[in-house]
């Protein structure tokens, strides 16, 4: 009888801890990297780059990370057909002037190879982002 009193404790517990958890911590996220990480892996895992330039203060790029990158489609495709890297572009001036950054949210697909595919400045909605990561997978640009 008192380990079915426990049992019930121990399940009531975890209940209500399950349920004060925030719905996202369970949830796996975007796999960022750094720049030169991916740069340097791109070519032997035959990968292409996903860059995404944003500021803390952008309240478009706010959006995109609390929309765009929670969708499961977006996150799975990401993580397992690209290198996803993250520039904050207060904190990393040198790399977003190289890219001449004037817009944000900015987001650039680099090939395999390391060369310019091309950007989208703006922001991107999941279903927009789904497409495009689609057409540069199958090289369709």
């Amino acid at each position: 009888m008192k380990f079915i009193k426990i049992l019930i404790t121990a399940l009531v517990l975890m209940g209500l801890s399950a349920a004060l958890m925030p719905a996202s911590a369970g949830a796996k996220g975007i796999r960022w990297q750094s720049m030169s990480d991916a740069m340097a892996r791109s070519k032997a895992e035959n990968k292409k780059i996903f860059v995404h330039f944003y500021a803390d203060w952008c309240g478009t790029c706010k959006e995109m990370e609390s929309k765009t990158f929670r969708d499961p489609g977006v996150i799975r495709t990401l993580n397992k057909n690209y290198l996803p890297v993250k520039v904050n572009v207060d904190k990393n001036k040198k790399l977003s002037d190289m890219f001449k950054i004037t817009l944000l949210p900015d987001t650039w697909f680099i090939t395999e190879n390391n060369e310019i595919i091309g950007n989208r400045p703006g922001y991107i909605s999941p279903e927009q982002l789904k497409a495009l990561l689609k057409m540069f997978l199958e090289d369709d640009f």
